[in-house]
């Protein structure tokens, strides 16, 4: 597929439209059966191992597309939040479709009218901010390309950047990296290096490092009372607040206008409603308006399944002077069975408008939270520097 260029009135719809056409779906939720009974037989089109696929170039999966908020008014409605800026859970959905359709092209085969590969997101690498407000009068340029290729997962990177004063100035750079599965979507295969990095960085298996355990010791002995000879007097230390105490939740249905073109719930959906419980999370905690900084290491652990009920929890889980950390968990409920199942654990740093108080844990588990907090922003900081 040579280099595209979509000039959009409506970017997410646009783009979700081409990827329809390219795996053959149907707009109509009533089709998905059958819809999953013809991308069946696309099996046979599958290459049997990556010696028979042609080379291509990074420019072989270069788009730009454009997002007209400047010059098409109408369409700013749909992006625009109460602080007259752009909604960035809605930047996240188009972010995650462009990313798709970008790996589509790099895999695609002029031969055939549809691909035989089921491409979704795996995970959000890194999301970096280069600018605080994304005007919702400007007009919006996207471009990215695949810069990365495994077996069977694709890295894609793109760049945003918004038209102000006669010229572009960037906006974000982010990373996706996704997997391929088979036509019917249920083969899964996931970014092995670095889903073994996490695990193995993971404080759920490995015990922090001495820096930190000696971190949590002394936020521990800041919280006890002096006046008692016991471990069980805690108080909360000037200016703090306990982290059970900075939480928020929400619940979510499932229903198939959010499905993606496989007939799964759309991962930029998931995004945009964890984003959207953090950051109000962020601003309840602080007082104040939040701006996101950076999204990183959102690993798309299971897909989440039309009818689905969708439980979201925020936590702030570290602080340090004027920014945030939030951690939000997703999970499915299957009211039938009382199942409960992780799909997705979201982590996004957001800067505030003034110092916020210190978030300080109670229990062990707390304590890992905010180490796993702390190392996300640590993370972020050292990339904006």
């Amino acid at each position: 597929m040579s280099p595209i260029k979509i000039l959009v009135f409506f970017f997410f719809f646009t783009v979700r439209n081409r990827l329809r056409e390219i795996v053959g779906a149907s707009t109509n939720w009533q089709d998905h059966q059958q819809v999953l009974v013809e991308r069946a037989s696309l099996s046979q089109y599958l290459a049997q191992s990556q010696d028979q696929l042609p080379a291509k170039r990074m420019k072989d999966s270069m788009i730009e597309a454009h997002l007209p908020l400047g010059s098409q008014p109408a369409l700013r409605e749909k992006y625009l939040n109460s602080h007259n800026s752009v909604r960035f859970g809605r930047i996240l959905e188009d972010l995650d479709c462009l990313g798709v359709l970008i790996c589509y092209s790099h895999t695609w085969n002029e031969e055939l009218q549809r691909s035989p590969l089921s491409i979704v997101t795996a995970l959000v690498d890194k999301i970096d901010m280069r600018q605080n407000i994304i005007y919702p009068d400007c007009d919006i340029k996207c471009t990215g390309h695949v810069t990365w290729v495994g077996k069977t997962s694709i890295e894609a990177t793109m760049h945003m950047s918004q038209y102000q004063d006669g010229a572009y100035t960037d906006v974000l750079d982010a990373t996706f990296v996704m997997v391929a599965r088979d036509p019917e979507n249920k083969r899964y295969h996931i970014n092995k290096t670095k889903r073994v990095e996490l695990s193995t960085a993971s404080l759920l298996k490995v015990a922090p490092t001495a820096e930190e355990r000696t971190l949590i010791h002394n936020l521990f002995l800041n919280t006890l009372d002096t006046r008692l000879v016991s471990f069980r007097g805690r108080i909360l230390p000037p200016n703090s607040v306990w982290m059970e105490d900075a939480k928020l939740k929400g619940l979510e249905i499932c229903h198939p206008e959010e499905r993606n073109i496989f007939n799964r719930i759309f991962g930029g959906f998931l995004m945009r409603k964890a984003y959207e419980l953090g950051r109000a999370n962020a601003c309840a905690f602080a007082g104040c308006r939040p701006t996101v900084v950076a999204v990183d290491d959102i690993l798309f652990r299971k897909p989440v399944e039309i009818g689905s009920l969708l439980l979201l929890s925020s936590q702030v889980c570290y602080t340090e002077g004027m920014y945030v950390q939030v951690r939000v968990h997703s999970e499915v409920l299957d009211p039938l069975t009382r199942q409960h199942n992780t799909t997705n654990v979201f982590h996004f740093t957001f800067h505030l408008e003034k110092d916020v108080p210190a978030v300080v844990p109670q229990s062990y588990g707390e304590s890992m939270l905010y180490l796993d907090g702390k190392r996300h922003f640590d993370g972020t900081m050292r990339n904006h520097c």
